[in-house]
């Protein structure tokens, strides 16, 4: 008959091992792993180990990742509070990466896709929330947050 289309039917694709769904979140801890240990091996607290600030070099302005390196430095050695005083905002980010991979293994191990789409809101609120870290630091006010 004309115009009459027979259905195929849907054939679900193989699930993924376990091994390969969580191939990714594991090298990528294992890369970040390596980087902080490095970072805590090597003290960024002693000069000429790592590059200086280029911002900080040429106009004596801390930018938002300054004192990134010492903060991890002091994360890796059990140094919360000299995490802290190096930058806030970086120690910020790491808890706030830890969850966010925290979930994503979970997730993967579960079989259930990881996706990540924040309403542009909250992008916004970040942006501004690390603007005003950068100016709250270089005031004269927020010698507390400088590295």
């Amino acid at each position: 008959m004309r115009g009459v289309t027979v259905p195929t039917p849907r054939v679900n694709p193989a699930p993924v091992p376990p091994v390969r769904r969580l191939a990714t979140p594991v090298g990528l801890a294992l890369g970040l792993g390596a980087a902080f240990a490095y970072v805590g091996a090597v003290d960024p607290n002693e000069p000429g180990h790592y590059p200086a600030c280029p911002l900080l070099q040429y106009t004596g302005l801390y930018c938002p990742g300054c004192g990134g390196l010492r903060s991890a430095h002091a994360v890796v050695h059990g140094d919360l509070a000299g995490a802290f005083q190096a930058n806030a905002a970086a120690v910020i980010g790491y808890a706030f990466f830890a969850v966010v991979w925290t979930v994503w293994v979970v997730r993967a191990a579960r079989g259930r896709p990881m996706r990540v789409d924040p309403h542009p809101a909250w992008l916004w609120a970040a942006g501004a929330a690390l603007l005003l870290f950068t100016v709250v630091r270089n005031s004269p006010f927020g010698g507390w947050l400088h590295p």
